[in-house]
């Protein structure tokens, strides 16, 4: 498939889901201390760096936008559904949301103080990680931290139906923790940790610390 197909498939059926997907992970924090912990290393790293925006790529509801501004962290989400971007600026007011792609970041050069890809690469083919990565690269600043979690395995899926039921089409691609960081190292990031857990955001999820190298 093409990247304007299974884009506008991904835009589709997360604007059909939207509101059901806000609803249902909008406490999962509460459930996931390890996530909370890892976003919390996140946002002191980029404190003690002087602070800055950063930008939640994949925002979606903007959970984890939220999160992070509530962490002392000038965050804001992107997301290439509308749908998403209208309930994460109905449940977040005062946040910065806008709607944009990972595939084609619309951010100016080291504009950014650290990003995060919370489970949002799940939905990249695997040729176009490389593409995406090096657009992350170039939006942020030097030495600069990169969060990432994303669902470990082999192969990927497709969805049809999900969050409430609705119909869905996207392909979850999940992903060895020892090929994300070989991606991100050719991408010109320095993998500094990486761990897997299980919790309710997946049944073996991956976590990686990274950073641009200069």
């Amino acid at each position: 498939m093409s990247v304007e197909g299974w884009l506008a498939d991904t835009r589709a059926s997360y604007d059909v889901v939207a509101v059901s997907y806000a609803d249902l992970l909008r406490n999962f924090l509460d459930e996931t201390p390890y996530e909370r912990a890892t976003l919390a290393l996140f946002a002191g790293f980029v404190r003690a760096a002087g602070g800055g925006p950063v930008v939640d790529v994949g925002c979606g509801s903007g959970r984890i936008t939220g999160h992070l501004h509530e962490l002392g962290v000038d965050a804001f989400g992107m997301d290439l559904s509308p749908g998403m971007i209208e309930v994460a600026r109905r449940d977040h007011p005062g946040l910065r949301f806008e709607v944009g792609s990972m595939t084609d970041l619309n951010l100016a050069e080291s504009s950014v103080a650290g990003l995060v890809a919370w489970y949002s690469l799940i939905h990249i083919p695997d040729d176009q990680v490389g593409s995406v990565f090096a657009h992350f690269r170039r939006v942020m600043r030097p030495g600069s931290p990169l969060l990432l979690s994303f669902h470990v395995g082999d192969g990927s899926r497709l969805k049809t139906q999900g969050y409430g039921g609705h119909p869905m089409k996207v392909y979850v691609h999940r992903r060895q923790p020892v090929q994300m960081a070989a991606w991100l190292q050719e991408g010109g990031f320095t993998v500094e940790a990486q761990m897997t857990l299980t919790s309710a955001e997946s049944s073996l999820g991956g976590i990686i610390f990274a950073r641009r190298e200069s």
